[in-house]
């Protein structure tokens, strides 16, 4: 490789890098900011459900019945985790265990009518909420964000050794649980 190969090759590195560090200090500040309105929301809900179970709800309604591991793996959590989640939102009606026409001795996570009425609620609030929140922007910066978030999570996605194809976090993206 010549001199100004390797160069050229260092450049595109360092600035690969200083916007990759770009993009990981705004992606720490939108979590934070995330966390706080998550929060502010939790503090609202007077049900007694773990924000974190509302993840659950989102990838049944728009998934479909899935058995307690598969669902782990689909919000990258472990199955005693979602098995205690799962059982609230049974408790509150949202979710519904049926019989695994598979496996008799299995049992799948389906959310049920009330389930999925409350997904929607929640994903059309927060929907409210952003399109509030971009009031200002036009619908070309919209376009253009909601296109590099898609690529961004497509390039996490090919990159995740565990990536099996479509999982919760990928399929989430249908509609977000409050």
């Amino acid at each position: 490789m010549s001199d100004i190969q390797s160069t050229t090759t260092l450049e595109r590195s360092d600035h690969h890098y200083g916007g990759a560090e770009a993009l990981v200090r705004e992606f720490m500040r939108f979590g934070r900011l995330v966390k706080r309105a998550t929060t502010r929301l939790a503090s609202q809900q007077a049900d007694g459900i773990e924000q974190a179970a509302y993840f659950l709800l989102a990838v049944l309604a728009t998934e479909g019945p899935q058995r307690t591991t598969a669902l782990a793996e689909a919000v990258h959590s472990d199955t005693s985790t979602v098995s205690r989640q799962a059982g609230a939102l049974v408790r509150h009606g949202l979710v519904e265990r049926q019989a695994d026409p598979a496996d008799g001795r299995a049992c799948l996570l389906a959310a049920t009518a009330e389930g999925q009425r409350t997904f929607e609620h929640e994903r059309r609030a927060r929907t409210e909420q952003i399109a509030e929140i971009l009031a200002d922007w036009s619908p070309a910066e919209i376009h253009v964000v909601a296109d590099a978030l898609n690529r961004l999570n497509s390039e996490f996605e090919r990159h995740d050794p565990h990536n099996t194809g479509p999982s919760g976090a990928a399929q989430v993206n249908k509609g977000e649980p409050r």
